[in-house]
């Protein structure tokens, strides 16, 4: 038997691998009343033989961090869908986001009682993730959580 090999559409993730640094625009939300910035710094690997990609996420406020998250996205091939399970220091239940490139986007979500989320990453300016995340109590009203152009530092 033939070992499998990743496809093409884990061949995508492989442009978010890398050392990723930003400041960070945090906009008022219930988490962070007042907003501002942060300095949010994604480490991104491929694992696996190719077929998921691990981030290491933190974020720092006044030499402080403040915030760490973990995530491994892979592809489902029977959904057709990119899929991250992320898991943070606020120790919730891990959360899990699907969705699909369109063109060098990758946008995935998930919706649940009382809270949906919708993350962005853009990949359309070289040397650039733009990367974005949107709230929702109901799924049609959105409001933004938090925006960054992180420059790759490796």
């Amino acid at each position: 038997m033939e070992t499998p090999k990743p496809t093409s559409h884990h061949q995508k993730l492989e442009r978010l691998v890398g050392r990723w640094r930003g400041s960070e625009t945090m906009h008022p939300s219930p988490w962070d009343p007042q907003g501002g910035t942060a300095t949010g710094r994604n480490d991104i690997r491929l694992a696996l033989n190719g077929f998921a990609l691990i981030t290491e996420y933190e974020q720092e406020r006044g030499g402080v961090i403040t915030f760490e998250g973990h995530g491994v996205m892979t592809y489902d091939s029977n959904e057709s869908r990119y899929v991250l399970h992320w898991f943070d220091s606020l120790g919730s239940p891990p959360e899990v986001f699907t969705g699909t490139f369109d063109g060098d986007v990758l946008t995935v979500g998930h919706g649940g009682p009382g809270m949906h989320a919708r993350l962005t990453y853009d990949l359309t300016r070289k040397g650039i993730l733009r990367s974005r995340m949107d709230l929702s109590q109901d799924g049609a009203e959105w409001a933004g959580f938090f925006e960054c152009d992180y420059e790759r530092d490796s």
